[in-house]
């Protein structure tokens, strides 16, 4: 018989090694055919990867067109920051992470819920006292993604349904289909600043419902909620028993003359899995670094969502520990004008882009309030030759080489979303391209009328 001991050796925030021992019977395998078994190759793929789709690759995919050879591309349609080089993230941010790799101390495996040290520093990052955080209440993720994707795995099982912003990312459906868990849309104003349609929201909510999401500010709206209307969605919330997940990932993302509040620090009792990470709010999105907070005052969540949290971040042993190591830094280190720096580039954009856009004949965009989004509303009666947003948008390509995402791939149609993290100058530039497009195409009433008699 042999053995063979794998002894524990940790300490502090590393992870603890186990003791195992294996016995070996000397017994062997021999090859073979399994009884009555004829083999041969059928190797398909799962109904999980079948059933994983991603609205805005489908949408953008099938767009086969081709930009105008005698202008240059200009894309608003990606949202990251990092594209053009005109948002670069701080030095100190920079230069933590390149004093953790020179340290040697983060190059093995942590815990997969994060370094405990770490989680202690967004913990403390954002602990206040209407919703107190500790290092236990923070479990770190591969960027707000896999914490989206945690939380509803956490949350909901096949069958289920969750409750889903239209328009809203297309991330939540993608990931809760590959789940086999319904989505279920409410419905966003625009006429109310893309306020939530309450009354449409709880008409929703039945026996199956597992979780709300809410997306605050949102992509791809740009949009900001009041304290107001914050109170009276977890009043829904409160009324149905339904836990609510935050995807805050672009907190602290707004605009001077509005302040964001995270929904947790005003619930009293309804609990609430808050989704965050770097990539935003510090121009990192490539670093995949996310996290989760939980906030469960009235202990509704108990154990068993974190115990989950735990097992199910087990399947990919966390997220990057370079960057872990680096976090405490660059939360509490990065200086505040280089916030305000960012919010001001992307203020200066919005109000540049919502000027030139609301003069334009058959076009009514949405004022943003924060984040990196603005959208659009085409009026399609003034533009017949389209039968959608998705032909507007591409022949938008076609002729001006401007590419805007149509809000179909938000489960919104007639709408386009205008990314605002790009250089000033291609601001401006795509928006005369956009203003002669449109007056290419505009119908008033009467033309508009003639064209679909024509038809």
């Amino acid at each position: 018989m042999d053995s063979y001991l794998i002894q524990v050796n940790g300490h502090g925030d590393h992870a603890p090694m186990l003791d195992v021992h294996l016995k070996s019977t000397g017994n062997t395998i021999s090859p073979g055919k399994a009884k009555g078994r004829k083999p041969r190759w059928a190797v398909r793929a799962s109904e999980m990867s079948k059933k994983t789709f991603n609205p805005v690759r489908a949408i953008v995919d099938s767009m086969k067109v081709e930009p105008n050879p005698k202008k240059a591309m200009i894309s608003l349609s990606l949202g990251d920051p990092t594209v053009f080089g005109n948002l670069p993230t701080n030095d100190e941010v920079t230069r933590a992470v390149k004093e953790v790799l020179d340290s040697g101390q983060y190059n093995g495996y942590a815990p997969s819920v994060g370094y405990q040290s770490c989680r202690e520093a967004v913990a403390a990052y954002y602990n206040c006292p209407e919703a107190p955080l500790k290092a236990q209440d923070v479990i770190l993720t591969s960027g707000c993604s896999q914490a989206i994707e945690l939380a509803l795995a956490v949350l909901a099982n096949p069958g289920q349904n969750i409750l889903v912003p239209r328009p809203g990312f297309s991330l939540y459906k993608t990931l809760a289909l590959s789940m086999g868990i319904e989505v279920k849309l409410y419905n966003l104003l625009p006429e109310k600043a893309w306020e939530i349609d309450l009354e449409h929201l709880e008409s929703l909510v039945d026996e199956k419902t597992a979780c709300l999401i809410v997306n605050n500010p949102s992509n791809p709206c740009g949009s900001v909620f009041s304290k107001s209307h914050l109170q009276e969605i977890l009043a829904v919330a409160s009324r149905q028993c339904v836990p609510i997940l935050a995807d805050e990932i672009y907190g602290d993302m707004v605009f001077a003359d509005c302040k964001y509040e995270p929904i947790a620090t005003l619930s009293t009792n309804v609990p609430i899995l808050s989704c965050g990470g770097l990539a935003k709010r510090w121009l990192v999105p490539g670093w995949r670094m996310g996290w989760i907070l939980i906030h469960d005052r009235r202990d509704i969540f108990g154990n068993e969502i974190r115990d989950g949290l735990l097992r199910l971040s087990q399947r990919i042993l966390g997220p990057c520990t370079i960057v872990q190591g680096a976090l405490e830094r660059i939360l509490h280190r990065t200086p505040p004008e280089f916030y305000h720096n960012t919010l001001s580039i992307l203020k200066s954009n919005a109000d540049l882009c919502y000027a030139a856009l609301s003069a334009i004949p058959g076009l009514q965009p949405v004022r943003p309030a924060g984040a990196m989004y603005l959208m659009v509303e085409i009026e399609m009666e003034h533009f017949p030759e389209f039968e959608n947003d998705v032909e507007f948008t591409e022949r938008l390509i076609s002729e001006q080489s401007v590419f805007c995402l149509p809000a179909t791939c938000f489960e919104y149609p007639n709408f386009f979303r205008v990314v605002i993290t790009v250089p000033e100058e291609m601001i401006l530039e795509a928006c005369s391209r956009i203003q002669e497009f449109c007056e290419m195409h505009y119908q008033g009433a009467e033309g508009a009328q003639d064209l679909e008699c024509d038809k």
